[in-house]
This record gives C-alpha cells, sequence and structure tokens, in this order.
C-alpha cells in the first residue's frame, strides 16, 4: 500500500504543477503587452491664435476742453469711452489713442497745434469739436467760417484721405449750466443763438465733404433740469454726459472702423 500511496502523491504533485503553469501564461501574456505604432500627430500651439489676426486702429481725438474732459477723470472723456466701447465691439484690435486738445483753445489754436505736432496721417478714425471758445471770446464769426474748414480737411487727411473715417461733433450748450445760468435769460439766449450759428455751418459744410456731423447739443440743454450731465466745475459735460455723447458715435465709429 504504501508504494501505491507515493505514486498517487506523485500524480496528484504533477497535475497540480501543470494547472499552475497553464493559469499563470495568460497572465504574463497581459503584463508584458506587444507595442502599439501610431502615425505622428501635429498637437497645435495653444499660444496661436485661432481667430482674426490682431490688427491695430489709431484714433485721433482734435478739439478745446470739451475733448480733453476738463473737471472729469482721464478715462472719463469721451474719447477715452469710446475708445473702451470700440475695443469691446471690436475684439482682437489694439487700440491707440492721441488727443490734441486743451482748455481754452480756439480754432486757430488748435491749428497752430497740430503744425508743432507734426503728424503722420495713418489714423483710423478722427474726431474733431471745436468752436465754443471762439464764441466765448467773442471772435468774429468768420475767422470761424474760414478755419473750420481747415480743420475738418486736416481731420480727413489724418484719417488716411479717407472723409468717412471722420466724426464732427456739435459744440455743448454751456448757458445750460450753472455757470451759464448767471448770465441772466437774455444773454443766454444770445449764447445759445450762437452756438446754433456755429453748429448750423459745421452741419452744412460737413455735407459738402459726406463727413459725419454728430448733434450732442441737445443733451447738454438739458444740464439745468438734469445737473448730473454737468461736472463738478459747473461748466463743463460729465462723465455721464459724455457717456451720452459716445452712444450717439458708437454705431457710426463702428461703421467708418469695419468698412
Amino acid at each position: 500500500m504504501k508504494p501505491q500511496f507515493k505514486q498517487i502523491v506523485i500524480v496528484l504533485f504533477s497535475i497540480f504543477l501543470l494547472s499552475c503553469s497553464t493559469e499563470e501564461t495568460p497572465s504574463e501574456t497581459a503584463v508584458t503587452p506587444k507595442p502599439v505604432t501610431t502615425p505622428p500627430t501635429t498637437i497645435p500651439n495653444p499660444e496661436i491664435p485661432t481667430g482674426p489676426i490682431a490688427k491695430s486702429i489709431n484714433y485721433l481725438a482734435l478739439g478745446d476742453s470739451y475733448t480733453i474732459g476738463q473737471s472729469v477723470c482721464e478715462t472719463c472723456r469721451y474719447p477715452e469711452q469710446l475708445k473702451s466701447n470700440l475695443k469691446t465691439a471690436i475684439p482682437k484690435t489694439d487700440f491707440s489713442l492721441k488727443v490734441i486738445a486743451r482748455t481754452g483753445w480756439t480754432t486757430s489754436n488748435l491749428i497752430t497745434a497740430i503744425k508743432d505736432e507734426n503728424l503722420v496721417p495713418n489714423y483710423d478714425l478722427v474726431t474733431l469739436l471745436i468752436g465754443v471758445n471762439n464764441q466765448f471770446q467773442h471772435m468774429d464769426f468768420a475767422l470761424y467760417e474760414k478755419e473750420f474748414p481747415e480743420l475738418l480737411n486736416k481731420a480727413i487727411m489724418f484719417a488716411k484721405g479717407d472723409y468717412k473715417n471722420v466724426i464732427v461733433l456739435s459744440i455743448p450748450d454751456y448757458a445750460y449750466t450753472s455757470f451759464g445760468k448767471n448770465y441772466g435769460e437774455t444773454e443766454r439766449a444770445r449764447i445759445s443763438a450762437e452756438i446754433d450759428q456755429y453748429n448750423r455751418f459745421a452741419e452744412n459744410y460737413c455735407k459738402t465733404k459726406s463727413v459725419t456731423f454728430i448733434t450732442i447739443t441737445d443733451i447738454t440743454r438739458q444740464g439745468l433740469d438734469n445737473p448730473g450731465l454737468v461736472a463738478s466745475d459747473g461748466l463743463h459735460p460729465s462723465e455721464y454726459a459724455y457717456k451720452l455723447f459716445v452712444e450717439r458715435m458708437l454705431s457710426k465709429a463702428k461703421m467708418a472702423l469695419q468698412d
């Protein structure tokens, strides 16, 4: 009996070893998979923009205290607000703004300042607002009739010779401010009538050149009823007034830049 038992044990042990060898083979194959060859792929550079190529737009603002933004912050004046709105409306665009304006400037002062700047005519947008100091300083109206056309023609030249890229704003009416109210009814009526005269001439001349003329005078004539339209100095437009100016300008400016 003992030799037979020993043979049985040997047979069973051999079957066990064979079973272990058979179960381990697939496991070993799975651990070392056959390498897979894939074709090379080009990974896009995330830093390269997928939209339109960015472009630069140069904006030139010409004028006086209404353009420089007397008594409001630098970003509150209408050229800065217009630039900000255009940047939002026309993405992937770099905007540069140059302002040639100073409080108290007449048409003559602006002409002299432009000559001193030696500007290169490479502007995509030019705005012009000038004339209130001609009226305020009681200059002969004939001077405006002579110098406004000169300034507008310069503005067109600076806009690469394209009249569609020029916007002229009407002169605000300071008679409707706390400063203007001190003049009395008769004098205030005279101021408004003279400003209307200046604006009519400017608008009519713009029409002969097919230049966009935008009226904002009516906004400023709400200054006594709505003091929020007047800056802290009681004379110039406020940030909010300039915001209303820009709302009227924006669509025309966008059209000019997208043509």
